[in-house]
C-alpha cells in the first residue's frame, strides 16, 4: 500500500490544518476547558467558512450535496481535525457538519423528506439507540426491547442506555426485537419521534469524558406507526452491523489525530525543559518514550489507512476495521499516557488538554466495541477463512 499523499490529498490535508490552528486553536483559549460546544455565533461564521472551502459534511453523498472525496481522503482529514482540545468529542466543533445517521441514506423518500433532509439542513438532531442495560458487546442477542405488531403500528416496550444526544434529538433510529425465536435475525430498526407518548429519557448518565454525556431512554406502550420501519422487518441488524463497521474507522482516525498532536507537543517540549543540568531531550528514558510513541502513531496510521482503503475499493473490510479501531485506541490512550510522563506535574492540569483526552480515550476503547470484542471479531474472521 502506497502511504504518499496525493497532491490533491497534501492541498486538503493543510487546509484542514491551517482550518484548525488559526480558527479553532484560538477560539478554544476562551473555552472551559471541557467545553465540547461553541457560541451559534462562531459556529455559524466556521461552517459557512468550511462550505466555502468544500469541506461541509464529509460523509455526506455527492447526490445529496457532499463532496465528492474517498474514505482514504476523509481520513487523513479526520486525522488533522481531531487535533485540538475538544478533538475526540466533536472534531472541529461539528463546523464541518456531517450525516450523523448516515443510515437515512437507505431510507424510503417519505421518510427522507421527514428525517434525512432537515438533518443535512441542521434543522434536526437523530440518536442512534442500540445499547441496553442487559449488555452492549453483543447487541443483537441483548435486545430486549419488545415491539409487537398492532394493525398499522408496533407496540415498543423497553429501553436503551449509553445513547448520545437523545435529550436534544426530534427523532432517533430504535432497534428493538421482533420475533424473539429469530437472534440476530430478530431486530427491527424503527425511526422514533421523541415527542411520542410513551418515549421518555429517564436520567442523564455522566461519564469520565469531560462534558460529554449519554442518556437512559424507557419505552412504555410507545406506538409507532408501521411506515416508520427503516429497511425491512427483522432486517435492524444488518443495518446497526455496517454503521458500527464503517464508524470504527473515522473512530480510529480521531484518536490518531490526537495522539499524533499530544506527541508533537512532547517533541517540542523536551529540548525545552533542563532537568538536572540537561534538557529531557538528552535523557534516554524520555527519548524511547518518544519512540515508542511514533511506533504507535504509524502502525495505528497504517491499518487504519489500509481499512478505508480496502472499503473503497469495494472489498470486505471488517476484519481491517477492527484492527483499526483496536490498534488506534490503545495506542493512543498510550500516546497520552506517556506525553503525561514527560510533561510531569503539567501534564494533570488543565493548563493543558492531556487530561481531558486522557479520560475521553478511556471512553475509546469501549465506545463502538470494546477491544475485546474487536479481537473477537478479528479472531472468528481469521479462524473462519479458506486460508486455514
Amino acid at each position: 500500500m502506497d502511504l504518499s499523499l496525493t497532491a490533491e490529498q497534501e492541498m486538503l490535508v493543510q487546509l484542514v490544518r491551517r482550518f484548525v490552528r488559526e480558527e479553532i486553536e484560538p477560539l478554544e483559549r476562551r473555552l472551559d476547558p471541557d467545553a465540547d460546544e461553541i457560541e451559534p455565533a462562531d459556529k455559524s461564521r466556521l461552517i459557512e467558512k468550511t462550505r466555502a472551502m468544500g469541506l461541509y459534511g464529509l460523509d455526506i453523498p455527492p447526490a445529496y450535496g457532499g463532496p465528492a472525496i474517498d474514505l482514504v481522503t476523509r481520513t487523513l482529514l479526520a486525522i488533522e481535525m481531531s487535533q485540538h482540545r475538544a478533538g475526540l468529542y466533536a472534531p472541529c466543533y461539528g463546523v464541518f457538519g456531517g450525516a450523523g445517521l448516515a443510515q437515512l441514506f437507505e431510507a424510503s423518500e417519505p421518510q427522507k423528506e421527514k428525517y434525512l433532509y432537515p438533518v443535512l439542513r441542521g434543522e434536526k438532531r437523530g440518536f442512534f439507540g442500540l445499547t441496553e442495560p442487559s449488555g452492549g458487546s453483543d447487541p443483537a442477542r441483548a435486545i430486549r426491547t419488545r415491539a409487537v405488531r398492532d394493525g398499522d403500528h408496533w407496540v415498543i416496550n423497553g429501553g436503551k442506555i449509553f445513547i448520545s444526544g437523545a435529550d436534544k434529538a426530534q427523532f432517533g433510529l430504535v432497534f428493538a426485537r421482533t420475533d424473539p425465536d429469530k437472534g440476530r435475525g430478530g431486530v427491527t430498526c424503527f425511526i422514533v419521534d421523541t415527542d411520542t407518548p410513551g418515549f421518555r429519557v429517564r436520567r442523564v448518565v455522566h461519564t469520565l469524558r469531560s462534558a460529554h454525556y449519554a442518556t437512559e431512554l424507557s419505552f412504555e406502550d410507545m406506538r409507532v406507526p408501521h411506515a416508520n420501519i427503516l429497511g425491512k422487518v427483522n432486517g435492524g441488524f444488518a443495518i446497526a452491523n455496517d454503521r458500527l463497521t464503517r464508524q470504527r474507522i473515522p473512530y480510529a482516525a480521531g484518536c490518531i489525530g490526537v495522539a499524533v498532536k499530544a506527541h508533537a507537543m512532547a517533541v517540542d517540549y523536551v529540548p525545552q525543559r533542563e532537568t538536572f543540568g540537561a534538557p529531557l531531550s538528552s535523557r534516554q528514558a524520555i527519548q524511547w518514550m518518544l519512540v515508542d510513541n511514533e511506533i504507535d502513531i504509524r502502525q495505528a496510521r497504517w491499518l487504519t489507512l489500509d481499512a478505508a482503503a480496502k472499503a473503497d475499493r469495494g472489498e470486505p473490510f471488517r476484519t481491517e476495521a477492527a484492527m483499526a479501531k483496536l490498534v488506534a485506541t490503545e495506542a493512543a490512550s498510550r500516546v497520552v499516557d506517556r506525553c503525561i510522563q514527560i510533561f510531569g506535574g503539567y501534564g494533570v492540569t488543565k493548563d493543558f488538554p492531556f487530561e481531558r483526552w486522557y479520560r475521553e480515550m478511556r471512553i475509546r476503547r469501549i465506545g463502538e466495541g470494546p477491544s475485546e470484542v474487536q479481537r473477537h471479531i478479528i479472531a472468528r474472521d481469521l479462524l473462519d477463512s479458506p486460508l486455514h
